[in-house]
């Protein structure tokens, strides 16, 4: 970096490229993606990255009040996405409370939203101190791609020369505000588009009308929403209809138990096919590395001289190192203490407490591993494994196990968010001291605003699961674990089914997805792949406009639906 541009650097509190502005820029996006995020991931089941769409806004936000550079702008952005990887941990877990009916309604209560804030607090803390170790390993000494975080930098680079993304971003982010404000609080717009000639036949087919949809399969891309639809047309043409008018099944709530199984199954099988293929290849490359060690040394073990430096550059950097580590160590250890407070607050006890830290630990470096190479988080899993293996050692009862998965995903979705930023921080030299910061500001902040927003989404549509207007896929999933599969023999074979599948790199994650949510959803997120197809074939040059626009889309409808649900849960509407 050269000198003009170390000087336009701030320094917040001693710490260098820190700013009071991103801070308090941060903390504001934190909240307002957290919210959005709660809703998209709940009547989706489904969570984009908000990297790029964050970055954009800090842009913005930070060019409006002034100059500014990329470190600030990164250092913002950090902030602002963390709370999102909250909302994701909370909605893809907790929901099972609703679902296994151990909670009811809008289930709001002081005591139920500090447990809820603590567990989440908890998450927050041990996915941060964790991640910050994981960092130096797999973004400094063998760094992986961390596709998001490359394109984040790209975005903060690329779009620092003009403000048209950002007032594009601005734009459709109205539209989509004003249009969910018609459809969900006058209801001058209809949520859904059915036909009851076809519900009377058990084709349970019909269309959501919802620019978040459109926009996320846009985003996604036509191949995976190509699958996601398959399964849909599987589930609601072929298994529902079919198989209750051939005798297949007894009855229709048969059928649709079985596709439910079905599609769990398959995304459950995915998360453990992922994991196998990344052991898998770890171990292959671990053979190749050491075969490759012999090569580089010469025949009595020493390698270039060249490499080394100075004896006392190297004692100097040594004693730096230890000092380093030892004020890292003093400080994860506080961190894990009161993250283990936290977690005993929740409710959960000692031992499973104890259990739960180790498990996060393993947790979060399996995310590390995963994310950086493919840009996937499926941190639901984790949740899933990390509970089965915590429920080997001690009895945990229902809310436990929950809040268990929840605190292991929270953590999980930090490692994933987190070492994206800090991959953007390592290309665009930004301190990752003030990132971690920046993660911690906008992820306490998040978690409040997420333990707010769960309640009172839920509360607004009056429940969660199968047969609701969330269908919370992944929670859905979390409470199969802990209140029993409904049929095992369909899950475990839909299990295996979707482990080969996910090894030969069939996307059979969104073909379970398609089978277990609504075919509105399915079928409005198809339209978007649509779109995106006839972009990318007549129109190559919009593809990084196009997806601008659904961001801002995306992130109108999730602000504002969560903003009316809050509204109503306060008001009693």
């Amino acid at each position: 970096m050269s000198q003009k541009n170390r000087e336009k650097e701030r320094s917040f509190a001693g710490v260098y490229q820190l700013s009071l502005r991103s801070i308090v820029l941060g903390m504001i996006g934190s909240a307002v993606i957290t919210a959005s995020s709660m809703y998209v991931a709940l009547r989706l089941s489904a969570l984009p990255w908000p990297t790029i769409f964050v970055a954009v806004l800090s842009m913005a936000l930070l060019k409006v009040l002034g100059k500014t550079t990329h470190n600030e702008i990164n250092i913002t952005q950090t902030s602002m996405s963390a709370g999102a990887m909250v909302a994701g941990g909370l909605a893809f877990t907790l929901p099972g409370l609703w679902i296994t009916g151990i909670w009811s309604g809008q289930a709001f209560t002081p005591a139920r939203f500090w447990q809820v804030l603590a567990i989440a607090i908890c998450g927050v803390l041990l996915g941060s101190v964790l991640t910050w170790f994981l960092r130096r390993r797999f973004v400094e000494k063998e760094p992986l791609p961390y596709p998001i975080g490359i394109a984040a930098a790209d975005t903060i680079v690329v779009g620092d020369a003009g403000n048209r993304k950002s007032a594009l971003l601005f734009i459709s982010m109205g539209v989509s505000a004003i249009f969910t404000f018609l459809r969900d609080h006058l209801a001058w717009i209809p949520s859904a588009l059915s036909s009851q000639w076809l519900y009377a036949r058990n084709f349970r087919i019909g269309i959501w009308v919802s620019p978040m949809a459109v926009s996320i399969g846009y985003m996604i891309g036509t191949l995976y929403t190509g699958v996601w639809f398959l399964g849909a047309v599987l589930a609601y043409a072929l298994i529902i209809p079919g198989g209750s008018a051939l005798g297949v099944f007894s009855s229709v709530d048969a059928a649709v138990s079985f596709k439910d199984t079905a599609g769990i199954g398959l995304m459950v099988g995915t998360g453990i096919g992922t994991l196998l293929a990344f052991m898998i290849g770890s171990i292959k490359k671990r053979m190749q590395s050491r075969d490759g060690v012999s090569t580089d040394a010469d025949s009595n073990g020493h390698t270039d001289g060249s490499a080394h430096g100075s004896a006392d550059e190297a004692s100097s950097k040594s004693s730096s190192t230890r000092t380093t580590f030892k004020g890292e160590r003093f400080w994860t250890v506080i961190a894990v203490a009161i993250s283990f407070v936290f977690s005993i607050i929740s409710g959960l006890g000692v031992l499973p407490s104890i259990l739960l830290m180790i498990g996060v630990l393993a947790a979060s470096a399996m995310s590390a591993i995963i994310t950086g190479q493919t840009g996937i988080n499926p941190m639901e899993i984790f949740a899933i494994i990390v509970l089965l293996a915590v429920r080997l050692f001690v009895d945990v009862d229902v809310v436990g196990s929950f809040f268990i998965a929840a605190a292991v995903a929270v953590a999980c979705g930090y490692a994933g968010d987190l070492l994206n930023d800090y991959k953007t921080g390592a290309m665009l030299k930004t301190n990752p001291n003030a990132q971690l910061i920046s993660q911690i500001t906008g992820g306490i902040i998040g978690a409040v605003i997420a333990s707010l927003a769960l309640f009172a989404v839920i509360g607004q549509f009056g429940g969660v699961g199968p047969g609701h207007e969330l269908p919370a896929g992944q929670a859905f999933a979390v409470s199969q674990m802990v209140g029993g599969i409904g049929n095992p023999v369909v899950f475990w074979v839909a299990l295996g089914i979707g482990v080969l599948l996910n090894l030969l790199k069939v996307p059979s994650m969104t073909l379970g997805i398609g089978m277990y949510l609504p075919f509105e959803i399915s079928g409005i997120v198809f339209l978007g792949g649509l779109l995106r197809l006839i972009s990318d074939r007549f129109f190559p040059k919009a593809v990084n406009s196009g997806n601008i626009a659904a961001s801002g889309m995306l992130g109108g409808e999730g602000i504002t639906g969560v903003a009316i649900a809050i509204i109503k849960m306060i008001t009693g509407a």
